[in-house]
């Protein structure tokens, strides 16, 4: 991988008015796909609905148990592993970065006939992130490649939060949110081709990536390290020592529970062993998370960028209501507010 292989299409003239950062929208403010669809889109896609099966499982708080999971897997590309050393605000802000981030990740699936326009914002985020690795190879965030693997990670940390964590999932409905995923990926106004046409031909992918692409490099391992993990913001009241001493315990749990989730070449890449006793207790306890989530109000359950899409579509409140954004005790650090790549809404 060591040609910057991103796709353009220039921006048009007419009826269409340029945004902030290059994003092409209509008069309507939905999104045309530039900079990176050629031509844009046919039509605007149709976003996800309260009837598929990504609104049942994305949404869920659950999904933060496989956190580890899907941003060490993520950083294991070496385009975008080399992007988030090299830009990313992770490592001085773990949490506040982690948590801001599920609001426009899961407005792409749950805001409704606005999804197609947020996922143009998240795309429009990374147009500037690109660079050259420490080993000399070009990146860009906006290579297809690269941008299709983050989403295929979203993919399939949801069949892992519905298999590990939910009871468990059919064949049926791992094809059924195989093709969920896809329509899920046109929101963004991305380049298809990387796309696989059949759940078959996504498995091949996934092996693939696992066995011949994804690197052991700094990134990952960085977000595999929590011995320096700070407070999360639900225990900022909790004293600085006490903290400490639950870290020792939380940080290698959570560790355990992330090697759980990876398949066996990446636990073989990044130098992990498991055993049959480990894959039995691991199931034991995401059986009890099933369980203690299962007695949960299903609101209860939900992220707040979740439960308004449901809460939109089902009328309890207007549809058009204003979109649930991050608290400000999540947004980005004061000197980083202003640059184009940071979620910063006005709170």
């Amino acid at each position: 991988m060591t040609q910057d292989t991103s796709e353009a299409c220039p921006v048009t003239s007419g009826s269409a008015s340029v945004a902030a950062g290059g994003q092409e929208r209509s008069d309507s403010g939905i999104s045309t796909g530039c900079p990176v669809a050629p031509g844009g889109y046919e039509a605007p896609p149709q976003p996800l609905g309260p009837d598929s099966l990504t609104w049942k499982y994305f949404g869920d708080w659950r999904g933060l148990l496989q956190g580890p999971w899907a941003g060490s897997m993520q950083n294991m590309h070496p385009q975008l592993g080399a992007a988030v050393e090299q830009h990313s605000t992770f490592f001085r802000e773990r949490w506040p970065r982690l948590l801001r981030s599920l609001y426009p990740i899961g407005g792409v699936v749950f805001d409704g006939s606005r999804a197609p326009t947020t996922g143009a914002e998240v795309r429009d985020y990374h147009i500037d992130i690109k660079g050259v690795d420490a080993q000399g190879r070009r990146y860009h965030a906006l290579n297809p490649d690269v941008f299709y693997w983050a989403h295929s990670t979203f993919f399939v940390g949801t069949l892992i939060v519905a298999e590990r964590f939910c009871g468990g999932i059919t064949e049926a409905e791992k094809r059924q949110l195989f093709d969920e995923h896809i329509e899920w990926y046109r929101m963004y106004g991305m380049s298809m081709r990387p796309v696989p046409k059949t759940w078959e031909e996504f498995q091949e992918y996934w092996d693939h990536m696992c066995r011949n692409v994804l690197e052991n490099n700094y990134a990952a391992r960085a977000v595999l390290d929590l011995s320096e993990l700070p407070k999360p913001p639900f225990a900022e009241k909790m004293p600085d020592w006490m903290w400490r001493l639950q870290r020792k315990l939380v940080a290698p749990f959570f560790v355990w529970v992330t090697v759980g989730l990876y398949d066996p070449p990446v636990r073989e890449l990044m130098g992990y062993s498991w055993s049959a006793r480990d894959e039995g207790l691991h199931r034991r306890f995401g059986s009890l998370v099933h369980m203690v989530f299962s007695v949960l109000p299903k609101r209860r359950r939900m992220h707040p960028r979740a439960r308004a899409g449901w809460d939109r579509a089902t009328g309890r409140i207007p549809a058009d209501a204003p979109l649930v954004h991050t608290p400000a005790r999540n947004l980005p650090p004061l000197d980083r507010r202003g640059l184009p790549m940071h979620y910063c809404p006005e709170v």
